[in-house]
C-alpha cells in the first residue's frame, strides 16, 4: 500500500511527489498524459511575485511568492535565473507615483537579497526605450525571474523518483473508491490492462481536471473543489528587440502584458491573456481573437508593428483557480486553496489554484494537512536542497558554464551552452565518454542529437517526440518540417523496439 496516491503531473503533483518522497513516504503519482503536458508547460515561464496583484490587495500571496523566488533562484540556477523588465510609463493608464509605490513594496515584501532593486528610467538617458514609440518617455525597471517551466516539474519528478517514488505518466486514473484503510484506484496504463492500486491517502493535483477527479472519487458536491477555470494564451514571434531586457505593458482593460526575449532572442514571447474557459481541455488553443488582442497591445508600445501573419507558434493553457466570486478572471486570485475531505485514516485533498512560484510552499501545506493521516512523515527539508543539476557551486551559473568550456572545448559554444542552460551538473551525464562531435551520434537538427535523446528517454521520462521537442527543450521551433518528420520517425521505430 502506498502512502500516498498523487493524481496529476503537474507543477503542484511533481512538487508534492518530490517533498513526500524526500520525508520517507511511499509516493506514486500518475499522470494521464505527459508531465507538464497542459498548464504547467503553458505559463509566461516567470518566477515573480505578482507585480499586478498588489492592486487587489493580495500582499500576503506577493510576498510569499517573492520570498520564494529567491529560494527558487538558488535550487535551479540553470533553468532559474533573474531578468530586468521595463515598465514604460503609460500617461492614460495608472498614474507614475502609484506605479512607483507598488515597486517600492516589490522591492521590499519580500526580503530581496539576490536581485538588484528598482530603477527609474528616461529616454533621454536610457536606451531601454529604443524599441518603443515616441510617447514613451519615462518608466521604471525592476527585477524577476525567468523559469523553464517544463523541466521544473521534470526535475521534480526526477528528484520524487532518485527518493523512491513511483513516477506513471501516461496512466489516467479511472476510478477511485473509499475503503475502510484508505482508498483503492483504478489506473488505465497506456497499451496495458487496467492496474489496481492501494492507498492511505489520495492527493487531487490534477489541474483543470480537480472537479472530474473529485466526482471519480465519489467527493460529495457540497465537499467538492470550487474551480474557475480561467484560459492564458501566448503568442511567439520573431524577435522584436536586441535587448536581453523584458518589457511590461499596461493595458486599458487592467491587466498587464509581458514581451519577453525567447529561445536565445530568436523570438519574442507575448502574453497572455484571461479568459473564462468553457471547452474541451484536452484542445486548449489560442483564438484568433486572442492573437489579435496580444498583437494590438504589442503594436501600442512598439514601433515594429506585428500581425497575426507574424506568429510562428502559440500555446495556451486553463488554470484551475479558486472561484472567489470575483467579478471578472483578472482578478481572481492566484493563490492556492487545499480542500480536505476524509477523516483523519483516509483524507482525500483537492489542490486548487496556485502559481509555479509558490508550488515548493503548497507542497509543503500538503504534507501538513496531511499530518494527522500520515504521522510518520519526516520534516521539511526542500528549502536547501538543488533540484537535479541544480548543485552548481554557489548557484554561480556563469563560472559553471566557464568550467563546461574547459571539459568540452571541442563542442560549439552555441550547443554546449543550451545543453548547460537546459541540464546543469547533469550535461556530465549526458556528454560522458563524447570527446568529439561524433560522439554525439545522429543529427536531427535544431542542435538535437542522439545522446540527449537517449538522456532524455532514460532519465526523463520522455516518450514521444512532443515531450522532447516541445517541453523537454525547446528545438522544435529551431528544426525545419523536414528535421521534425525524421525525428519523429526515427523515435517511433526505436520506442517500437523497446516493446518488443
Amino acid at each position: 500500500m502506498y502512502d500516498i496516491l498523487i493524481i496529476g503531473g503537474g507543477i503542484n503533483g511533481a512538487g508534492i511527489a518530490r517533498d513526500a518522497a524526500g520525508r520517507g513516504l511511499k509516493v506514486l503519482l500518475c499522470e494521464k498524459d505527459d508531465l507538464a503536458s497542459h498548464t504547467s508547460s503553458a505559463s509566461t515561464k516567470l518566477i515573480h511575485g505578482g507585480l499586478r496583484y498588489l492592486e487587489h490587495y493580495d500582499f500576503a500571496l506577493v510576498r510569499k511568492a517573492l520570498m520564494e523566488r529567491e529560494v527558487l533562484l538558488k535550487a535551479a540556477p540553470h533553468i532559474i535565473w533573474p531578468l530586468r523588465f521595463v515598465l514604460p510609463h503609460h500617461k492614460d493608464l495608472r498614474p507614475s507615483w502609484l506605479i512607483r509605490l507598488g515597486l517600492f513594496l516589490y522591492d521590499h515584501l519580500g526580503g530581496r537579497k539576490l536581485l538588484p532593486a528598482t530603477k527609474t528610467r528616461k529616454r533621454s538617458n536610457s536606451d531601454v526605450f529604443a524599441p518603443l514609440k515616441q510617447e514613451f518617455t519615462k518608466g521604471f525597471e525592476y527585477s524577476d525571474c525567468w523559469v523553464e517551466d517544463a523541466r521544473l516539474v521534470v526535475l521534480n519528478a526526477m528528484d520524487a523518483a532518485d527518493r523512491g517514488a513511483t513516477i506513471m505518466t501516461r496512466t489516467e486514473c479511472l476510478g477511485v473508491e473509499r475503503r475502510d484503510d484508505g482508498w483503492v484506484a483504478t489506473l488505465r496504463v497506456d497499451g496495458k490492462p487496467d492496474l489496481t492500486v492501494e492507498a492511505r491517502t489520495v492527493i487531487n493535483a490534477a489541474g483543470p481536471w480537480v472537479d472530474h477527479i473529485a466526482g471519480v472519487a465519489g467527493v460529495k458536491s457540497s465537499d467538492a473543489p470550487q474551480v474557475r477555470l480561467v484560459k492564458g494564451s501566448h503568442i511567439i514571434v520573431p524577435k522584436l528587440f536586441d535587448d536581453e531586457r523584458c518589457f511590461i505593458f499596461q493595458s486599458g482593460d487592467g491587466r498587464i502584458v509581458f514581451a519577453i526575449p525567447y529561445e536565445d532572442n530568436r523570438f519574442t514571447l507575448i502574453g497572455t491573456t484571461d479568459l473564462a474557459f468553457e471547452g474541451d481541455l484536452n484542445h486548449v488553443k489560442a483564438s484568433p481573437d486572442e492573437i489579435d488582442y496580444l498583437c494590438s497591445l504589442a503594436n501600442e508600445y512598439f514601433d515594429q508593428q506585428i500581425t497575426a501573419d507574424d506568429v510562428v507558434s502559440t500555446y495556451s493553457g486553463v488554470r484551475p483557480l479558486f472561484e472567489d466570486q470575483a467579478e471578472n478572471a483578472s482578478s481572481v486570485t492566484r493563490d492556492y486553496v487545499l480542500k480536505l475531505q476524509g477523516g483523519d485514516d483516509a483524507s482525500f485533498l483537492s489542490v486548487i489554484g496556485g502559481k509555479i512560484t509558490t508550488y515548493r510552499k503548497l507542497a509543503e501545506d500538503a504534507l501538513k494537512a496531511l499530518k494527522p493521516c500520515l504521522p510518520q512523515q519526516g520534516s521539511a527539508w526542500t528549502e536547501h536542497s538543488p533540484l537535479p543539476g541544480g548543485d552548481i557551486p554557489n548557484a554561480d551559473f556563469a563560472t559553471f558554464e566557464n568550467h563546461c568550456a574547459e571539459v568540452y572545448d571541442w563542442m560549439d559554444r552555441k550547443t554546449r551552452h543550451r545543453l548547460a542552460r537546459t541540464y546543469g551538473t547533469r550535461i556530465h551525464a549526458i556528454l560522458n565518454g563524447c570527446k568529439s562531435p561524433t560522439d554525439l551520434g545522429e543529427h536531427f537538427g535544431g542542435g538535437l542529437y542522439q545522446k540527449e535523446v537517449d538522456y532524455l528517454i532514460e532519465q526523463e521520462f520522455a516518450r514521444t517526440p512532443e515531450d522532447i521537442i516541445e517541453r523537454r527543450t525547446k528545438l522544435g521551433l529551431h528544426m525545419s518540417p523536414e528535421d521534425i518528420n525524421t525525428f519523429q520517425a526515427r523515435l517511433k521505430t526505436r520506442l517500437a523496439a523497446q516493446t518488443q
